[in-house]
């Protein structure tokens, strides 16, 4: 509440004279306009349970994905967008993907460039807020499950026969991260994701034997809008 020394002068003149003025017109009221009580009221983040987040993350798989092919993958960035239903000011479930694809280029045991890969996660997760709805920073941690596809495999890799690919990566995913509050509606979030799961690695379409270990770190920031 703020104290009366912080108030101005007018307010505290206006506030001396009132009883004068209202002993001398005994029949005037002032009328509250209508609808503030609700607004007030509705200047709150509590209680809102659908949420949508718009951004940009870099992605950046694991070093020797697949041993012996590979030596290092280097990190692409792509535009994000979630969406997530909140059970309570707390618990939410969120959808979160990308919105476009991550370029990767593959270097193999030499440090030479072997080729490129794309590819494009989804993933479904729970996830629990800290604080209150109106705190200014809110924590989260989260986890689910991830699917992640590759396109565009184009990798030279030395006594393969035809064309090299990876089958879509299926497993967990952690979250952790942080919304900063701007007023009731609008926030921004940062926020890293850990990516855990094995893919078949293929030679003309047929398993190869070889697993890839992408486990990829994502390192997101954006814009989110709650209603």
């Amino acid at each position: 509440m703020r104290s009366i020394t912080t108030l101005p002068l007018s307010l505290l003149i206006s506030a001396a004279l009132a009883p004068a003025a209202f002993a001398q017109s005994p029949s005037t009221t002032v009328e509250r306009p209508a609808g503030t009580d609700a607004v007030a009221a509705n200047e709150t983040a509590s209680g809102k349970h659908f949420a949508v987040v718009g951004g940009i993350a870099l992605l950046q798989p694991k070093n020797d994905a697949v041993k012996g092919v590979s030596q290092k993958t280097d990190g692409g960035s792509a535009p994000t967008i979630s969406l997530s239903y909140y059970v309570n000011d707390n618990w939410a479930v969120e959808l979160w993907g990308a919105a476009d694809k991550f370029d990767h280029t593959v270097k193999g045991p030499a440090g030479t460039r072997i080729g490129t890969l794309q590819q494009q996660p989804i993933a479904l997760s729970g996830q629990y807020h800290f604080g209150q709805a109106d705190n200014v920073f809110r924590p989260f941690v989260g986890v689910g499950y991830f699917e992640s596809n590759y396109s565009n495999e184009k990798l030279a890799v030395p006594g393969a026969v035809g064309h090299v690919g990876l089958e879509t990566a299926k497993g967990a995913m952690g979250t952790v991260g942080v919304d900063m509050n701007i007023n009731s509606t609008w926030f921004a979030r940062a926020d890293a994701r850990y990516l855990n799961a094995r893919s078949k690695v293929t030679e003309s379409g047929v398993d190869s034997g070889r697993k890839a270990k992408m486990d990829p770190w994502t390192v997101g920031f954006g814009i989110g809008a709650r209603f």
